[in-house]
């Protein structure tokens, strides 16, 4: 029982992840044309530090670069927009950020053909694949070109009908020459998520804006009126194979590797296990959880994920990190199954598997174990030797019987209470993972209760699949899935329209935009749950009982 406690405690120290982690960098897309600018992002926890730039100046042109708080806090994102200065393959080289310097990075800046300059202003659209599968995350780009300078605008691109259309991170600037003419650009990227089958028409962006005019405009204050629209396009959008594995999980690519995998354990203590997933084509909504190791002969306790969502190559990336706590216990060999994920290859167009290979670990036995073997030895005798036995000794051991009895309840109501405590800091765990991810515009796990406003939003411009969470963890207690959140909810509307999104969407039946529109309507107002009947109060007896 002590050696149980001591496990428990052993694993609750272990989930709490290091501190510090290092100073990462990377770039937004691995490939540019020359005199396009790709954004530098550095992430630290150092505080009070900021890169030093100087080392890029030789190769790029450097925009103004920025800083933004992330993962509640305690890390430091920061950006600059480079633009290749030659064609050819590049390097990004080391740079010191306080005590610690990022990796170098390639770079590929081809001569590849400008863009047509169209007058004084113009858009540019670009997707990141133009056939894509039904709930499949593609990256949907703007740019903006403007050769005078703005004295105001606006840049708007209206969601395709059936898709969930979401705008990602900040604006990046820089400047290119076309056609002997310097041009200012502005770079807005949006994630875009078709929702059905079929041909996908992708309206125009729009651009409404005021230019600085000639001396005796500026003089009176007034400017020259300025737009532009980008070339339609027309998605072709698959529908799901039926041969993909479920739950559907469409990736352009998708990596698996151990940050920490141990050789050896001892019994009772526990060792942490750190597997990392990159997903090229998802976001954190989309992707499942990393599978928790079933391990004979151990105890597993499983973090939540922490997640970090970039838009890279024209498309979103997300990397997952899931940490797991082995507690071994009994000494030998301990097989821990490698993960295996099941997803769907969207180029190649074919089902695929991500899995790493199990982890052998030699446990040793624990220093609890081996403290308890000379108290065993001390209590025994040698063989052939009588143990000495002093005039006491006949009355002293009746009473040490009722000592190891309290002994043992007194270690008894440890080990409930470390249950209790690790139980306790276990639900806990989704609240502080959340506060620690960072803080994107992208769609995010719901680790708190949601409100009427988030489910609105979710309704108006999320998936259909971030309603459902909302409405589980809007349930109390949550819901385990959308068939428990139907069974709870009192509104047959509500319920009805749950079911007909359910059936536009994973059966074909019906219009997913009809669908929608009668979700929102069932749900303005919120969910309206069954109540639980209380329990019945047994009257008290009668005073004076029947004769």
């Amino acid at each position: 029982m002590v050696r149980v406690a001591q496990a428990l405690v052993a694993a609750c120290a272990f989930a709490v992840p290091g501190a510090h982690a290092e100073t990462r960098a990377w770039l937004d897309r691995g490939s540019v044309t020359q005199g396009e600018a790709v954004t530098l992002n550095i992430e630290t926890d150092q505080r009070g530090v900021a890169p030093d730039y100087t080392p890029l100046q030789d190769d790029f042109s450097l925009g103004p670069p920025y800083r933004s708080a992330a993962r509640g806090q305690d890390r430091t994102l920061f950006g600059v927009a480079l633009t290749p200065r030659r064609a050819g393959r590049l390097q990004v080289p080391a740079l010191q950020v306080g005590a610690e310097r990022t990796a170098p990075l390639a770079l590929d800046a081809s001569m590849a053909q400008a863009p047509v300059a169209r007058g004084d202003v113009f858009l540019e659209s670009r997707v990141d694949d133009p056939s894509p599968y039904v709930q499949q995350s593609v990256g949907l780009t703007l740019r903006l070109y403007y050769a005078t300078p703005l004295l105001s605008g606006e840049l708007t691109q209206d969601p395709p009908a059936g898709t969930a259309l979401q705008r990602v991170g900040d604006d990046v600037q820089s400047s290119r020459q076309i056609g002997g003419r310097r041009y200012q650009v502005v770079e807005r990227r949006y994630l875009l998520v078709p929702e059905r089958s079929g041909p996908l028409a992708l309206p125009p962006a729009r651009f409404r804006g005021q230019g600085a005019g000639g001396f005796f405009d500026d003089l009176f204050g007034n400017g020259r009126n300025l737009s532009a629209e980008s070339p339609a396009q027309t998605l072709q959008v698959r529908a799901q194979p039926d041969a993909a594995p479920q739950p559907w999980l469409p990736l352009r690519e998708l990596r698996l590797r151990y940050l920490a995998a141990p050789d050896g354990a001892r019994t009772g203590e526990a060792v942490e296990i750190a597997v990392e997933a990159v997903a090229q084509g998802a976001t954190s909504a989309q992707f499942p959880e990393i599978p928790v190791p079933q391990v004979e002969g151990a105890q597993v306790f499983a973090e939540r994920a922490e997640t970090t969502e970039r838009f890279v190559d024209g498309g979103p990336q997300l990397t997952a990190v899931r940490r797991f706590s082995v507690v071994p216990l009994r000494p030998g060999p301990l097989r821990v199954a490698g993960p295996r994920m099941d997803w769907w290859d969207t180029t190649a167009g074919q089902a695929r598997v991500a899995t790493l290979p199990d982890l052998q670990l030699d446990v040793a036995v624990g220093a609890d174990a081996g403290a308890a073997a000379p108290a065993a030895g001390q209590a025994a005798a040698p063989a052939g030797v009588a143990a000495p036995v002093d005039a006491a000794g006949a009355d002293a051991m009746p009473m040490a019987r009722p000592a190891w009895l309290w002994l043992a309840l007194v270690f008894a109501a440890l080990w409930l209470a470390t249950l209790a405590w690790v139980l306790w800091s276990r639900r806990r765990a989704p609240h502080q993972g959340a506060a620690r991810r960072h803080a994107s515009a992208s769609t995010s796990t719901i680790t708190t209760r949601p409100t009427l406003p988030d489910l609105r939003r979710a309704l108006d411009t999320g998936g259909f699949d971030e309603a459902v969470r909302m409405l589980q963890h809007m349930a109390s207690p949550p819901a385990s899935g959308l068939d428990e959140v139907i069974g709870r909810l009192d509104d047959p509307a509500q319920r009805e329209s749950l079911d007909a999104m359910r059936r536009a969407l994973w059966a074909g039946e019906g219009e997913p935009a009809r669908a929608r529109a009668a979700l929102r309507s069932a749900f303005r107002e919120g969910p309206r749950w069954k109540m639980s009947a209380p329990d019945a109060i047994a009257p008290l007896p009668p005073l004076y009982p029947p004769r």
